[in-house]
């Protein structure tokens, strides 16, 4: 079978080129909306008549409803027929009798209907037919002739209809004339021109005819276009009733015709013969002969002349004779090709070749059954043909067309073999049409014996020969073609004498693969090459016996592949909607079609007269081909399977396959469809079906066979009468009953046929895959009380079944396709939901690259560079960002560090950790010097200085830890207090959350702060009290979406976080970025792997609200993700969980260890080397009492003045104070524990404990310092002695209290041991911190990791790229950066949000540790920090500023504010000016000026003020042309501006007998004309000449100066005149691309008064480009009259540039526009911000209104601007498609001069706001309050003004109007008046008409309003002006531009003074300073005393 089939293949691509041969023929001319079929021109009408009214239709064009000869014309038409509709066709009654007789229906021409496709046969009655849309087309005849469908005329050529009603012309083409051959006139067939009142009795009897072809040849033999119906008033009615018409047969002959030889000789004498066939010419005659070779002939003019020239021709070539005859009406030319060659001289044998073997001239030999090729050349000749002859017997031939250069003569195999073995002698012959007698030569060819062939040696020559093939570049399919040919028909023909089968079988296969591999590399160009390499392969597999299946799957493609070209070349010229190319040969047929989308509908493909597959697309979803203008359909159908190596299947029946594709060749996936396409295999003839008769009136059985599982059992039943009831039992291997049965089944089933009703379909499903005999049972169903039946059954048993081939898994499947009902004996109908060759897939297969061709795709780098720069270049970033990341994560481990405040007490031991929140607003950081102070149920802490002088603190988004250590727990904090001093170049701070963590009991307070700290922001305050935050605080969504926000951007987002993760996270920067890195590379090549897979149009889209996908996109994001995310989540999981190595833990414990001796030694030399002094107890003792006071938060001790410096000495009584306060707190403790036992916790008896061991310890520190100091520095040494006995004294109280607590020992020792309690539990949590997470080595693999999927990712990302190829290289970077940038910018942020909202609403938790503050260990030493003596407090620092200065501080930074803001406001808007100004004049070029100016002084030459018709036509016969065709061909004028596309002339007229005439005047007034409006505006279609066409349908849609057209038909636009506005339509006349066609269309339409006095308006449109400035000018010279007589001309010129240029300044332009857009955009974001502040007061201010507009007319300006760019692109797209017609540009310039109109007043509003910016000026600022101040005033002066002024204006109207042209319309008048009031004025004008009158009107207007209203005008805003001076007072921007000018001459050294610098006295005489006058270090920094003191 693969051998016939690759037979029939050679075949098939000779008939490729010739495809679509049954269009071609004789070609005939029809008009645009019909279509050529054969000898007639078919036009498809969509209006819906009567039968009747469809004749009467196509008669009026001379032509009558179609005749449907044959299958061809029938195949013709339902290629262009709607499959939803019905169509009338010229079949009726054969009778002239009533509609209601019967009689056989035929053509409308008498003849009868031999080709049929009726539905079913013609009923009786029927009188007319149609065609069945939705039936496959097929034929129904009807009675019902009245009913209205759509129709389809036949206009044959050369035979015309012409009926009495209609005005039918006969019409040749360009050139041709017309030539009578019959014509008759009367009635000959009772369907045409009838009549549809005709009464029905009237018959065909009292009817005749009569021959006119005399009359008919006399009136129009002769002429190209000929109104036959002029005649037939002359011939008489020879059919009253009926009406008679006239036929016409004739045909059209060239009015010039050529007479010359086909064939001469060079130099040989060469007669041409020149006939022109006319009698009508007008003019003089001017005829031309071109003889090809560059001679020109000039002929004279004689009317009907007949002349011939003789010429030589001196090379051998083939040349066109052209002749050509212009007269004033005729052009005709006429043309021949002659072909010169030369004579030969000598013929003579170079070489010759068998198989791969060459000969010498004198040695040719020829192997048995292999080609010979000889080669042969001639000395000189053309046109050669070469003959190769043995006697008598000719064995080959070749024609060529140059006899010089060598050609190879192929004597075929077969040839060869009939030679037989021995010497021959042959003779060649050489000859052309030139040469006798021909030429010849004789050869000696010698053919070896069979013996000496062996394969070996036929294997050795053949690798021989491939070698030297591809050694001298020879090496392709045509020349492997060849050679296996020859080497191929040995082994076929001598198999039995070259060795074994297996021999054979290898070299056929190795030929094979050589012939695979070189057709792949070099595909085939021609379908010469590709006819030669399948004649190869045909006589290689010719015994595809001695080939291996995988070389027959081989062979099988090849096919596959070759029929696919085929089928493309075919499509490759194809017209959309032409007929199907056909190539049928006896095994293998297909058919190619393309098709409009709308036109599969119902669509039905088959291969006509052929027992082929056929397809039947139903309407497929319009989703499916929306995008395509054009779908190509191929169809494939084989007798044969082409899969017959594979097993499976079991496909033994025909074979048909059908594709989609788009028109560039890619297939379109059509699948899954909701119709099933039917198709219909016919079934091999072998296969028999079984049929059995069953008779009802008992229960019938009989067996069927299943013989396959997979087989589908078709059961047709044909019942004996219908309906017939019954149902079918089916069992296996047994009888089945009504309970026990395989299958069950009661008919009829639904169906629209008798044979769907009963057909029962049995699938394998059904048949539960049993296989071999089964049983039917069949029982009728009656009714009750009846046995038996009489009726039988006739069962046909079919075994059918449908499958596929699936491409991707190589096998038959059967998925998607089930056998229909309509399968019979012959046909198998499948049904199925696909058309393709591919089953459903789950998964989407990617893109597949080979890396084994690394190096070849690399080799290709220097073409496609893209991906791979692009990788390399995100490598080279990855490492510049990882030292940049290293460095931060430096910075971020110095940032953990907790800060020790070196204001810490060292003697204190109780620890806070504070953890400060910067917040992430701008400008959030500080420079100040912040304090805090703790507040807390049991106390409050000491002011602290937050500082570290190791690190900046408070920077934006920065988290601080700061050590606060307190003398004693300060209980529950209830609060916490911040200040700082408004210090530094950025002093404003942003606080946003503050965490406060007690170390010893490990609680935490949270305190909500989000508030500036700042004399400008929020509440404007430096000292603020926060409250600790409650639960519910905590838990509010603000809070809780805040806080999961900020921790999702700065830990959670891989990429975010890279720039502000929390220094404390393990996961550090450096691994932040890899993670990145390796993310964006496996992003990258999942995207790549999946970019470009074609998606399939018809699979459903899935639609959530406005996001829709398919199923494709949706695996393919399943896919993606499945090989991206697991192992970037996997790396990101190992660097967060990763723990750092155990042996840091031991090294810190060790160096800790270290620094706590370091610190105690340091603390024991301090203490032993100090100098103790009196004052120094004193204090400390003071320190110890002022603690017990803050721990009863009163002052039962006296105060600082109590221990004041006059009482120092006295430390005995500071002493007793401290111990009687001891005492009473000791027994008021007692007296509450005893009544309240109970109640008191662990934790206030802890708490209490911790204060009094504070008090003990430091009492033992006094004792120390008492003993180390000695009696030597008190007074006395009993006072040393007292002193310390006190002290030991009140320690013993303490100690009791101790021990009451049961909390430690009294001893000293313990409690040192209890304080360092604190270390071994936190020891123990540094253990357990080393313990738990990921072994600190996973770090390494997280590494190893990263670095494989960031290699192979670029890698295989590169590979990728290279395959694509640049472009598409190109497009899928731009795309993957676009995607890249939208999910990083807008996706992902969009999912932080959405998270952090689900958390806040739905979860609720609170996220203690959302600061990320690390548990790291503190101890109790640390509070001193490095230095152990307590820091000196600065009062100034620990101190809030006074509100005095704080208020100073606020209004000095407002000004700063406002004066920073007005420069700015200034310097914005003049950069906003500067860039509004450079688009403004960007968009303008001045040459355009020029241009117009030019073009409209060129074209009104000879113009008048007042022309009449015929000046008009003068004006276009001289200027006109003379301007628009000018010196240089496509130039108008000077040759400097290209006319671009045809000028054309448009009137606009009104209708006849538009307005009514008065009734007196009637007698002398015939007709009246009204001026030109649009009601009154003539819209009709006409005859030349203006006269009235009978009907308004029209056959051709050639534009016709004659027939108005629209304002859309003309695309054009509405002009204003100086008369009227004028509409976009009318009746237009192009001029055509030259002066010699303008002046003939003009002289055209003036002889036939185009122009009369009907015409309101006359416009030449055309348009011209100037390349020389790069611009277009759009012209309309308007020529109108008001129904005068007399025309006006008016111009206008409209001059747009739609080529940008590209130099640089566009480039700067460019730029400016885009600048131009982000200031627009900025100025919208303050305008946003005004609305929400002022809400509606916004728009009561004007400044804020205009504003508002040039933000609005930006905007507009920008939109007009791509509406003209997009105008522009379709305009000059029409152009080049229309060269050759009118080019509208109306509308682009209609966007353009929009775009103009808004940018000028765009520039208006701009300048005008610069008024605003000059308020600031004194002399600016005066002004505008004097206008403001008289405004009123103005305003009634003004109304006097205009009401004086329109006034003047109506009398001089009413006066002048008719006179003078300044006052001739009421807008002229006012527009004199006004001008009169500025001194330009015509006086003469005036005073020449009416001296008098004219001297008194317009004197007064000058007194009254010149004199007297203007100049009070004037008068009171100068009082204005006067009164403001007095009154004006200074506004407080004044102060603004100081402080802005201060500040500028501050950066550049300059001093400035001002007003309010000088000194001015207060109240008591002194001199103060003024604010705004003081520095800024003299208000935004306070300063205290030292000594003062902080109240907290």
């Amino acid at each position: 079978m693969m051998c016939w089939v690759l037979l029939d293949l050679l075949i098939l691509l000779t008939l490729s080129c010739g495809s679509g041969a049954e269009n071609e023929g004789f070609v005939i001319s029809c008009a645009e909306k019909q279509k050529a079929f054969r000898d007639s021109c078919f036009e498809f009408v969509g209006v819906r008549l009567s039968f009747f009214g469809a004749q009467a239709w196509c008669e009026e064009g001379g032509g009558h409803l179609a005749f449907i000869a044959d299958e061809d014309t029938q195949r013709f038409l339902q290629a262009h027929l709607d499959p939803d509709e019905d169509a009338w066709f010229g079949v009726a009654h054969s009778k002239q009798q009533s509609v209601a007789d019967e009689g056989p229906l035929a053509w409308l021409d008498g003849s009868p209907v031999s080709y049929s496709k009726w539905v079913s046969g013609p009923r009786p009655g029927a009188a007319c037919g149609h065609i069945l849309g939705n039936s496959g087309f097929q034929w129904e005849a009807t009675e019902d002739c009245g009913k209205k469908l759509p129709f389809i005329c036949q206009f044959e050529s050369g035979r015309s209809i012409v009926c009495a009603d209609y005005d039918t012309a006969l019409q040749c083409g360009s050139g041709q004339l017309i030539m009578i051959d019959h014509a008759f006139y009367g009635r000959l067939r009772p369907h045409y021109c009838r009549s549809i009142f005709t009464a029905a009795a009237s018959t065909q009897h009292e009817c005749g005819w009569v021959d006119v072809v005399e009359s008919v040849a006399a009136h129009c033999d002769g002429r190209q276009l000929c109104a036959a119906a002029e005649l037939m008033s002359s011939f008489g009615e020879r059919c009253p009733d009926l009406r008679s018409y006239l036929s016409v047969d004739y045909h059209c002959q060239d009015s010039l015709t050529l007479s010359v030889n086909t064939v001469a000789a060079v130099l040989h004498d060469v007669r041409i013969g020149v006939t022109l066939l006319t009698h009508r010419s007008e003019g003089n005659l001017r005829c031309e002969l071109r003889t090809g070779d560059g001679r020109v002939v000039y002929l004279s003019s004689p009317q009907g002349f007949e002349q011939s020239v003789v010429h030589r021709y001196a090379q051998p070539s083939t040349f066109t004779v052209a002749a050509e005859c212009i007269t004033g009406i005729i052009h005709s030319t006429a043309w021949k090709m002659i072909t010169i060659q030369e004579p030969i001289t000598k013929i003579g044998v170079i070489r010759c070749f068998a198989g791969s073997l060459s000969f010498s001239e004198s040695s040719c030999k020829a192997l048995y059954g292999a080609a010979l090729h000889i080669q042969i050349e001639v000395k000189a000749g053309t046109n050669v043909t070469y003959r190769v002859q043995k006697k008598e017997k000719l064995l080959s031939g070749l024609s060529v067309v140059k006899g010089s250069d060598p050609q190879n003569i192929t004597v075929s195999g077969e040839a060869v073999k009939q030679i037989g073995p021995g010497c021959h002698r042959l003779t060649l012959y050489a000859s052309n049409m030139v040469t006798f007698p021909e030429v010849s030569a004789d050869l000696q060819v010698s053919e070896p014996t069979l013996a000496s062939i062996s394969l070996d040696s036929l294997n050795e020559t053949v690798m021989n020969a491939v070698a030297e093939l591809e050694t001298q570049g020879l090496l392709s399919g045509e020349t492997l073609g060849e050679l296996y040919f020859t080497v191929a028909t040995q082994l076929n023909t001598l198999a039995g004498y070259l060795g074994p089968v297996l021999s054979r079988q290898a070299l056929r296969e190795d030929m094979l693969a050589i012939m695979i591999d070189v057709v792949k590399e070099t595909a085939p160009n021609t379908s010469q090459e590709v006819q030669v390499i399948a004649r190869g392969l045909s006589a290689l597999v010719k015994k595809n016996a001695e080939l291996s299946l995988t070389a027959q799957k081989n062979i099988s493609d090849a096919l596959l592949d070759a029929l696919d070209n085929i089928l493309s070349a075919s499509l490759l010229f194809k017209e959309t909607n032409e007929p199907p190319t056909t190539i049928h040969m006896e095994h293998v047929s297909v058919v190619a079609e393309r098709v409009s989308p709308r036109k599969l509908k119902k669509k039905f493909m088959e291969v006509s007269n052929c027992s082929c597959s056929a397809f039947y697309i139903p309407s497929l979803p319009s989703a499916t081909f929306s995008s395509y203008k054009s779908v190509d359909l191929r169809m494939m159908s084989f007798d044969k399977n082409p899969f017959s190596w594979h097993d499976g299947g079991d496909v033994t029946g025909p074979v048909g396959a059908l594709s989609v594709s788009d028109t560039d060749g890619v297939t379109i996936p059509v699948r899954d469809l909701c119709k099933a396409v039917e198709i219909f295999l016919p079934r091999p003839a072998d296969n028999q079906t079984n049929s059995s008769f069953l008779d009802l009136g008992n229960f019938s059985t009989t067996v069927i066979n299943v013989p396959s599982a997979n087989s589908t059992v078709v059961l047709k039943m044909i019942p004996s009468e219908e309906p017939l009831p019954f149902k079918v039992f089916l069992g296996y291997l047994e009888y089945p009953t009504v309970t026990n049965y395989v299958a069950m089944v009661e008919m009829p089933q639904p169906g629209a046929t008798t044979e769907e009703r009963y057909t029962w379909l049995l699938d394998p499903v059904t048949l539960k895959g049993n296989v071999g005999e089964h049983h039917l049972v069949v029982r009728p169903i009656v009714g009750p009380g009846i046995k038996s039946i009489n009726a039988n059954l006739s069962i046909t048993t079919i075994t059918t079944s449908c499958k596929f081939w699936n491409h991707s898994l190589q096998t038959w499947s059967d998925n998607g396709c089930r056998v229909g009902v309509n399968s019979t004996a012959t046909v198998t109908q499948c049904l199925c939901n696909h058309l393709t060759f591919f089953g459903s897939s789950f998964f989407v297969t990617p893109n597949l690259v080979d890396p084994s061709r690394s190096a070849q795709l690399f080799a290709s780098f220097a073409e496609n560079p893209v991906v791979v720069c692009f990788v390399g270049a995100l490598f080279v970033t990855f490492f510049l960002v990882v030292v940049w990341a290293r460095r931060k994560d430096i910075q971020d481990i110095a940032k953990v560090k907790i800060s020790v405040l070196e204001d810490n007490d060292p003697m204190d031991r109780y620890r806070y950790l504070l953890s400060i929140g910067t917040g992430h607003r701008i400008g959030a950081s500080t420079s100040s010097q912040v304090t805090v102070t703790l507040l807390g149920d049991a106390g409050s802490s000491e002011p602290h200085h937050l500082s570290d002088p190791r690190k900046i603190v408070f920077e934006r988004g920065a988290v601080d830890l700061f050590l606060l250590c307190t003398s004693f727990s300060l209980g529950d904090l209830q609060g916490i207090r911040l200040w700082h001093n408004n210090s530094g170049d950025h002093p404003a701070w942003f606080v946003s959350t503050v965490t406060v963590q007690d170390l010893q009991t490990k609680q935490k307070w949270h305190f909500l702060c989000n508030s500036w700290l700042s004399v400008d922001m929020d509440d404007c305050i430096l000292d603020k009290v926060f409250p600790a935050a409650t639960d519910e605080e905590m838990k509010r969504f603000n809070n809780l979406f805040l806080m999961r926000t900020t921790k999702d951007f700065n830990d959670g987002h891989l990429w975010f976080s890279v720039i502000n993760r929390p220094p404390g996270s393990n996961f550090t920067c450096v691994q932040r970025v890899s993670c990145c890195f390796s993310l964006l590379l496996c992003t990258m090549l999942t995207s790549i792997m999946f970019y470009g897979i074609p998606t399939d149009p018809s699979e459903q889209t899935l639609d959530l609200g406005h996001f829709e996908f398919t199923w494709q996109q949706f695996m393919v994001g399943v896919q993606s993700s499945l090989i991206m995310f697991p192992v970037n989540i996997l790396i990101v999981s190992i660097f967060r969980n990763t723990r750092p190595r155990e042996t840091s833990c031991c090294q810190r414990k060790n160096k800790r260890n270290s620094l706590e001796e370091n610190v105690n030694s340091q603390t024991a030399s301090t203490n032993t080397n100090a100098n103790i002094t009196l004052d120094i107890i004193i204090k400390d003792i003071t320190r110890v009492a002022n603690s017990l006071s803050n721990t009863v938060k009163s002052n039962i001790l006296s105060t600082e003045s109590e221990f004041g410096q006059g009482q120092q000495k006295d430390i005995h009584a500071i002493l007793s104070a401290v111990e009687d306060f001891i005492k009473q707190n000791t027994k008021t403790c007692d007296n509450i524990q005893s009544k309240a036992q109970p109640l008191v916790s662990a934790e206030g008896v802890e708490k209490k404990s911790n204060k009094t061991l504070y008090l003990y310890k430091q009492l033992c520190h006094i004792e120390e310092e008492l003993s180390l100091m000695g009696p030597s520095s008190f007074p006395s040494a009993q006072n040393h002695g007292q002193t310390l006995q006190q002290v030991q004294r009140t320690k013993g109280l303490l100690e009791d209290q101790l021990f009451r607590a049961n909390c430690i020992d009294i001893d000293e020792n313990s409690y040192k041991k209890s304080t360092d309690g604190s270390h071994d539990n936190k020891g123990k949590t540094k253990r357990r911190c080393c313990h738990g997470g990921l072994p600190w080595w996973f770090v390494f693999v997280g590494w190893l990791l990263v670095i494989a999927t960031s290699v192979i990712s670029g890698y295989f990302t590169m590979l990728y790229g290279l395959k694509f190829g640049k472009q598409q290289s190109i497009s899928w970077l731009v795309s993957t950066i676009i995607s890249f940038f939208q999910s990083l910018l807008f996706i992902q942020p969009i999912k932080v949000l959405c998270l952090a909202v689900f958390f806040a609403l739905v979860t609720k938790n609170v996220d203690e540790d959302f600061q990320s503050v690390p548990p790291l260990p503190v101890a109790s030493d640390d509070c001193a920090g490095k230095d152990l003596q307590p820091r000196r407090r600065d009062g100034s620092l620990y101190k809030p500023p006074p509100p005095s200065d704080v208020e100073k501080m606020r209004r000095n930074r407002i000004m700063e504010q406002k004066a920073f803001a007005l420069l700015w406001e200034i310097l914005t808007y003049m950069g906003f000016m500067w860039m509004l100004l450079l688009v403004a004049y960007g968009q303008r070029d001045p040459n355009a000026f020029f241009l117009n100016q030019h073009i409209r002084k060129s074209f009104s030459e000879n113009i008048s003020d007042s022309m009449s018709l015929g000046d008009v036509f003068s004006w276009t016969r001289t200027s006109l042309l003379s301007n628009l065709f000018g010196v240089y061909p496509g130039f108008i004028t000077d040759g400097n501006s290209k006319l671009v596309g045809n000028a054309r002339l448009r009137q606009l007229r009104v209708r006849r007998s538009s307005c009514q005439i008065a009734g007196f005047v009637q007698e002398l007034v015939s007709e009246c004309h009204s001026p030109y409006s649009w009601d009154m505006e003539d819209m009709g279609s006409y005859k030349p000449g203006w006269n009235r066409s009978l009907t308004d349908n029209t056959s051709t849609n050639t534009p016709d100066p004659w027939t108005y057209q629209t304002q859309a038909q003309l695309r054009s636009y509405p002009i204003w005149g100086q008369l009227e506005l004028y509409r976009g339509g009318g009746f237009v006349a192009e001029l055509g691309p030259d002066s010699e066609t303008a002046s003939s269309t003009l002289e055209y339409l003036f002889r036939n008064s185009w122009l009369d006095v009907y015409t309101r308006a006359i416009l030449v449109e055309f348009t011209v480009y100037n390349a020389n400035v790069n611009l277009f000018c759009i012209v309309t010279l308007l020529l109108e009259t008001a129904a005068v007589g007399a025309f006006q001309f008016n111009t206008e010129l409209r001059t747009v540039r739609l080529y940008q240029s590209t130099g640089g300044m566009y480039i700067f332009v460019m730029a400016a526009e885009i600048i131009y857009l982000l200031f627009i955009l900025y100025y919208m974001f303050l305008q946003a911000k005004l609305v929400k502040q002022q809400r509606w007061a916004y728009f009561k201010n004007k400044w804020n209104l205009l504003d508002l507009t040039i933000i609005l007319l930006s905007w507009s300006a920008v939109a007009v601007f791509i509406a003209r760019t997009l105008l522009a692109i379709r305009d000059i797209a029409y152009y080049h498609d229309h060269k050759d017609q009118f080019a509208s540009f109306y509308e682009t310039a209609s966007a353009d001069a929009v775009l103009q109109y808004l940018i000028a007043f765009l520039v208006l509003f701009a300048t005008v706001k610069m008024w605003h910016l000059l308020r600031l000026h004194p002399k600016m600022n005066m002004i505008s309050a004097t206008l403001q101040r008289a405004w009123s005033d103005i305003s009634g002066f003004l109304i006097v003004l205009l009401i004086m002024l329109m006034a003047y204006s109506f009398t001089s109207y009413m006066i002048y109007g008719w006179k003078l042209s300044s006052y001739r319309t009421l807008a002229n008048a006012i527009l004199t008046i006004f001008s009169l009031q500025i001194g330009k004025f015509d006086y003469e004008e005036v005073l020449n008409n009416t001296s008098l009158m004219g001297g008194l009107l317009f004197g007064s207007c000058v007194v009254f309003m010149t004199f007297v209203v203007v100049n009070l005008l004037i008068s009171v805003i100068l009082v204005a002006f006067s009164e403001e001076q007095i009154q004006h007072k200074p506004s407080e921007e004044e102060e603004v531009v100081d402080v802005m000018l201060r500040k500028i001459f501050n950066i550049f050294g300059i001093r400035y003074k001002s007003a309010a610098d000088a000194p001015r006295p207060d109240a008591n005489g002194s001199s103060g300073r003024n604010i705004l006058s003081s520095s800024p270090e003299d208000v935004n920094i306070f300063h205290l005393k030292p000594d003062s003191k902080i109240n907290p």
